[in-house]
């Protein structure tokens, strides 16, 4: 009863997305498109009709590429999130508090300098057509490094502290945002790339285009195939590590595929949207909270509610404030912000233990 319950939540999530989906190609700058001709300028796309006026046209793909690359980037983050709060044991983990996210946006950074001033909007649709790839693999790079040395330097004999995993994270975040900040100070005399640097600090999700979403989508399903092999696993070390070894858990192979998977997916998104965070933080914490702790229900909820939870957030803010929306990452900053304080006053009581 209770799996099959899970399936009918799945089903309205999606059903939901698909709605979500459908009406942003209608809401964006440019010509608002009523659904009928939204629905025919998409299914010119996949051969199926004839294409729309060119300026309509060019409006409804640059919508859905945006719409599709809002999805993925929300999927990867919570699925990120929820991995790490598995491994961890603990909902206040999640890609942006211990480093993934910045160490993944400082070496973005690294390599939008590295390809120049030329391919420097390598973020939107215009940059190359290998420059985001190339971007993905640096920031994986990045967030890999900066999660090793959180981990590494929070663990005490095979245990992971979660005050010095907190507390290293914002050591790293600060190293990686100070980082960033010089290469952006030695950049002020190149707008080109001084903008797809500071696209990478508040995140975008404008001029996407369809490699954008390959990109993150084909992380994303990676990091999917992972869930069944880590999910039994996670649950049993909500126990504790001792308790999961006597059960047969092979611990280390267990973190490093987790960790692994959620460093990649969070790597992608950043990869292409730039950082927005507190969504790998508020969307596994609702769903727990919601419908129960078991990861082989939980992960894949989370995919579908990340992929809401922003799509949703975008739609709101075209639809109520339209050209004056604010940049992705600013506007879950302003949300995630008190959520993460009221979580942190949620479970004082779990500090003393620590």
């Amino acid at each position: 009863m209770r799996s099959r319950s899970h399936v009918v939540v799945a089903g309205t999530m999606a059903g939901l997305l698909l709605v979500l989906l459908v009406a942003s190609l209608g809401v964006g700058p440019g010509d608002s498109l009523d659904f009928v001709t939204a629905m025919r300028g998409a299914r010119s796309l996949v051969g199926l009709g004839s294409e729309l006026e060119p300026l309509l046209q060019a409006t409804l793909e640059l919508r859905l590429w945006r719409v599709l690359t809002a999805a993925g980037v929300g999927a990867a983050l919570a699925l990120s999130g929820a991995l790490l709060q598995g491994v961890f044991r603990n909902a206040l983990a999640s890609p942006g508090v211990i480093g993934v996210s910045s160490g993944a946006s400082l070496g973005a950074a690294l390599a939008i300098l590295a390809l120049g001033g030329g391919a420097a909007m390598s973020l939107g649709a215009g940059g190359g057509r290998f420059a985001p790839l190339f971007i993905m693999l640096s920031a994986f790079l990045g967030s890999a490094v900066a999660v090793t040395i959180v981990v590494m330097l929070a663990a005490h004999r095979g245990r992971v502290s979660m005050p010095a995993l907190l507390l290293t994270g914002i050591a790293i975040n600060a190293c990686c945002g100070g980082l960033q900040a010089a290469i952006m100070s030695f950049s002020l005399g190149d707008y080109q790339l001084l903008r797809a640097i500071f696209a990478w600090t508040f995140g975008t999700l404008d001029d996407k285009a369809a490699l954008h979403v390959m990109v993150v989508w084909g992380a994303l399903a990676l990091g999917v195939l992972v869930i069944p092999f880590v999910a039994t696993e996670l649950d049993l070390l909500a126990g504790g590590e001792d308790d999961a070894r006597g059960l047969g858990v092979r611990t280390g192979r267990t973190r490093a595929l987790a960790v692994g998977a959620a460093a990649f997916v969070a790597a992608a998104a950043v990869a292409v949207a730039g950082q927005i965070a507190f969504v790998g933080l508020i969307v596994p914490h609702l769903l727990r909270g919601l419908f129960g702790r078991g990861h082989r229900q939980l992960l894949p909820l989370c995919v579908l509610g990340g992929a809401l939870f922003l799509v949703g957030a975008e739609f709101l803010q075209l639809v109520t404030v339209g050209r004056s929306a604010l940049k992705p990452g600013t506007f879950m900053s302003l949300v995630g912000g008190p959520f993460f304080i009221v979580l942190l006053l949620r479970q004082r009581r779990e500090f003393r233990t620590w």
